[in-house]
């Protein structure tokens, strides 16, 4: 997948980071400072406040993972009912770039890159997090957020968060994933019947 091998029995899956938007920005000339990873507090549908964060100077490891291994998240709760902690990350950007910078989110946007949550006003906190003088405040939900998920299912994972460039345009969506792996285990499942039956057409439900 890209650069980075996946093992046997193992599946891999990409996700888009967060940091994206910093490159977006920054080749429209604003600058992003990343300052925290950490879990978001969510109620009904709305970010509500962050109730852990990790500094990127502070840790060797990326926040979201250091979250992950915690068990710390509850994106599918979250997901179904609009109530939870998620995975999220806290920017900031000069006061003065803030209508430029909602002109290229609103542009990302409509690409299908929906990841930022909430942009505060000129030195006001957001979700409870001070921001500097002449600055903006930013939450970014974080790209770990579908690993989360998993882990929250039981299933261990392996994460390589920033390890990876892609084209973008060779994503697909999980659900497009899902459609074409259900299609070839019907694929495999008939190939085998047809082998077993002296190729008399099996019945698949």
């Amino acid at each position: 997948m890209g650069e980075v091998a996946v093992p046997k029995a193992m599946v891999g899956v990409a996700t888009v980071c967060s940091i994206v938007v910093n490159g977006v920005l920054l080749k429209k000339g604003i600058p992003m400072d990343s300052k925290f990873g950490g879990i978001l507090q969510v109620r009904r549908g709305i970010p509500l406040r962050f109730t852990e964060l990790i500094h990127y100077s502070g840790s060797p490891l990326d926040p979201s993972e250091v979250f992950i291994r915690g068990n710390m998240t509850t994106v599918g709760e979250t997901v179904r009912k609009g109530e939870g902690t998620v995975l999220a990350n806290f920017r900031e950007i000069p006061a003065v770039c803030r209508s430029a910078a909602e002109s290229v989110i609103s542009t990302l946007c409509g690409a299908g890159f929906d990841g930022v949550l909430k942009i505060g006003k000129p030195g006001e906190s957001v979700c409870e997090v001070p921001v500097n003088m002449n600055k903006v405040g930013v939450v970014l939900v974080g790209g770990l957020n579908p690993v989360a998920r998993v882990r929250e299912a039981g299933i261990e994972v392996e994460n390589h968060a920033m390890s990876n460039f892609m084209e973008y345009g060779a994503l697909k969506t999980f659900e497009d994933c899902c459609h074409a792996y259900k299609k070839q285990k019907i694929e495999r499942l008939r190939d085998v019947s047809n082998k077993r039956c002296g190729g008399t057409p099996p019945r698949i439900c």
